[in-house]
């Protein structure tokens, strides 16, 4: 049994993918989610499963022995304010919290996922200060990618920088190919959505304005609408609660309307047994704070993959050399 921790959990996406890939053959031993809400979600999905708080509050030796490390960390700690003491402190940042307990727990492996714009903040300097120090944790056998939710089967246009790393110099590692698969809106959509979700002719007005007002300034931003047959939606976000302007679906004869909490949770690719416990506007913040399990499945494959390979491999070596 392959034991997991999940750092930064949210509603525990990355671990659901790692679920999925073994078959429920992992095992997470260690899970730490600071928002209240998500917390809840999270346990309501995994009743028997402690969620630590602050991970910052947490001692390092203090957390169990693992084999992977999961976290979608935030990057909003690395402010200008804190690179003018020096890039290469990471002291401060939440980053720092994942490389303390690399340090003391040396896991096999570890997967971070972030926001696709870390790979060019701060001119590229913030992401090569992480892997830079990840290298000198003793993941020197690292590497990085922007991976689609479209690309894996989810009708969303999603992208997301993941950064996988290894202890084993000899785990042969490759990020899974795009898997092809047709995604169309239609298929996230419920048969009869509350009409609680169609939104007001004011609200519905003001995206049409501002939509307008924006074309004539070159912006180009408004709102996204799509309908069934859509290959796909714009990415959710944390925000969608306040007016859903990125992504409205529409509807013959009247307004166009938010997706629901179900559609938002399966847009994610998290499944119709996923319990959901918060409040609208909560599960919208948790659904868009989240990741894309279908995308953190077919990464996890390939990671349990490579790593089951290289010990096969290094047990093979050790017969050899008894015999």
């Amino acid at each position: 049994m392959i034991k997991i921790i999940d750092l930064f959990a949210g509603i525990g996406g990355i671990r659901r993918g790692f679920e999925q890939a073994s078959k429920n053959k992992v095992k997470c031993v260690f899970t730490s989610e600071w928002d209240k809400y998500a917390a809840d979600t999270y346990k309501a999905n995994y009743p028997e499963d402690e969620v630590h708080g602050d991970i910052t509050l947490i001692d390092e030796e203090m957390i169990p022995e693992h084999d992977i490390l999961l976290a979608g960390f935030p990057c909003q700690p690395f402010s200008q304010a804190g690179l003018k003491k020096g890039f290469d402190d990471t002291r401060g940042t939440l980053f720092f919290d994942i490389e303390r307990i690399l340090l003391a727990k040396k896991p096999k492996a570890f997967l971070l996922e972030n926001v696709k714009r870390l790979r060019t903040h701060d001119g590229g300097r913030t992401l090569e200060v992480i892997i830079r120090h990840l290298k000198a944790a003793g993941y020197t056998n690292l590497q990085y990618e922007v991976l689609r939710a479209r690309d894996f089967g989810l009708p969303q246009n999603r992208e997301r920088i993941l950064i996988v790393g290894f202890l084993d110099e000899n785990v042969k590692f490759e990020f899974p190919k795009p898997s092809e698969i047709p995604t169309r809106v239609g298929d996230i959509l419920e048969k009869n959505p509350d009409e609680k979700y169609t939104i007001s002719d004011r609200l519905w007005e003001g995206h049409q304005r501002r939509k307008k007002e924006n074309k004539i300034k070159g912006k180009g931003f408004g709102f996204g609408i799509v309908d069934e047959n859509s290959e796909y939606t714009n990415t959710i976000s944390a925000r969608y609660y306040k007016d859903g302007s990125e992504i409205l679906v529409s509807q013959k004869d009247k307004n166009p309307r938010k997706l629901t909490p179900r559609e938002a949770a399966r847009l994610q690719g998290f499944p119709d047994t996923f319990k959901i416990v918060a409040s609208d506007n909560q599960a919208y913040k948790q659904f868009g704070n989240s990741v894309p399990v279908n995308v953190m499945e077919a990464v996890a494959t390939e990671m349990l993959k490579s790593m089951a390979e290289a010990e096969k491999k290094a047990k093979g070596k050790k017969l050899q050399v008894s015999e």
